[in-house]
């Protein structure tokens, strides 16, 4: 029997009747845009990180640059970003028209590591070329990342931080929610993500009241930032975007919401179990540091080398068990990332990392017989890489 590497089937049938009931309710309403289920999800999502204002969006993609935009982040201007992660990260800088400067990761967190951060930004100062102006870190595989030393070193040099949060909802650190850290944080709605809906949508999280207001003019192509104005969007202040989510996202999130710490506790008991199965393995298993909690977007391991990873894969398929690679290649070697002057070697961490990290079966729904079926095959492939 196959086994779902991320089961949205299960989710959708534990939560049936409340989405089913929420999507016709809105359905009838025809309020398919900014309906009121809209609202309901940022007060809601506002109280479940501690966050002030919630301002929800099209994807997470558009909740990464909407805030550069509102900053005037542009031409000129250096945005530091970590090499592991997606492509979405340095992106959203290029699109501002500032220039990502890609730092190394921290080999245990997959995080970005202070460090390569900090010669970073004294290398771009000793350069003259850009103006060191944000950072945006990760929060990757669900696991937040390091707030404190990531944040002395934005406060040191003047820098704007954001979280992109877009695995790390659900994530803490001593207590405190993801999305809370940094001058703005975002997330990514994404069906695959911890917290998912059934297409595309993000979320926007600020203490800030004037960035607030610039995001939801942006939102809706640059309108006048009077939200009591009925006319505002046919008066155009800045430059926007149509980065609205639709109601029917809105109305599939709310129930998600209510059931999401229930999942994560699943997460968590899963990745608990998983690296406790493993632990006699060679394999490497996910770290996560004193006073944090991930939620699990991924349960990711590191492999010997290449050759060992793919025996692995390939061992797991054989048995219905999909694993995927996340990240096969590291940012500032991505074609599209070419002219920036990086070549094999500038980051070695990432590049090392790209070439041996895995991910097995996650998902809030997934089950103790799942663990151990998934580690038992894991461990037995193992074994057989080093006996062939």
């Amino acid at each position: 029997m196959s086994i779902a590497f991320n089961d949205l089937n299960a989710q959708y049938l534990a939560l049936k009747s409340q989405i089913d009931s929420n999507v016709l309710k809105a359905m009838a309403s025809g309020s398919y845009i900014m309906g009121p289920e809209v609202r309901e999800l940022e007060q809601k999502l506002c109280d479940y990180t501690g966050a002030k204002h919630c301002i929800s969006c099209s994807n997470g993609t558009d909740a990464l640059l909407m805030p550069l935009m509102a900053w005037g982040v542009g031409a000129g201007d250096a945005v530091f970003v970590p090499a592991f992660t997606f492509i979405s990260t340095s992106e959203v800088v290029a699109q501002a028209g500032a220039t990502p400067v890609f730092c190394d990761v921290d080999k245990r967190s997959f995080n970005l590591d202070p460090e390569s951060l900090r010669s970073a930004i004294k290398k771009v100062q000793a350069e003259g070329r850009l103006y060191p102006r944000a950072v945006i870190a990760v929060d990757l595989f669900g696991l937040p990342f390091d707030y404190e030393a990531i944040n002395a070193i934005c406060t040191e040099f003047g820098l704007l931080l954001i979280e992109d949060g877009a695995q790390g909802f659900g994530g803490e650190i001593n207590g405190r929610k993801a999305c809370t850290f940094g001058d703005v944080s975002t997330t990514s709605f994404f069906p695959a993500k911890p917290l998912g809906c059934y297409g595309d949508g993000g979320a926007i999280f600020t203490d800030d009241e004037g960035l607030k207001r610039k995001l939801l003019s942006i939102r809706v192509h640059g309108k006048q930032d009077d939200e009591n104005d009925p006319n505002a969007k046919y008066h155009n202040v800045r430059v926007g975007l149509n980065a609205r989510l639709d109601t029917l996202q809105a109305a599939i999130l709310l129930p998600k919401l209510e059931a999401f710490d229930t999942e994560n506790a699943a997460r968590r008991k899963a990745a608990s179990l998983y690296s406790k199965l493993l632990a006699e393995t060679e394999l490497i298993t996910p770290l996560t540091p004193q006073g944090y909690a991930s939620s699990w977007a991924q349960y990711t391991l590191i492999a010997k080398d290449t050759e060992q990873r793919e025996h692995i894969i390939s061992a797991l398929k054989v048995e219905g068990i999909p694993a995927m690679i996340y990240y096969p290649k590291p940012l500032h070697l991505q074609p599209t990332n070419s002219g920036y002057g990086y070549k094999e070697g500038s980051l070695p961490v990432s590049e090392d990392l790209c070439r041996r990290v895995f991910s097995l079966p996650m998902h809030g729904y997934i089950t103790e017989e799942i663990v151990e079926r998934v580690a038992g095959h894991v461990v037995r492939a193992v074994e057989s890489f080093f006996n062939s």
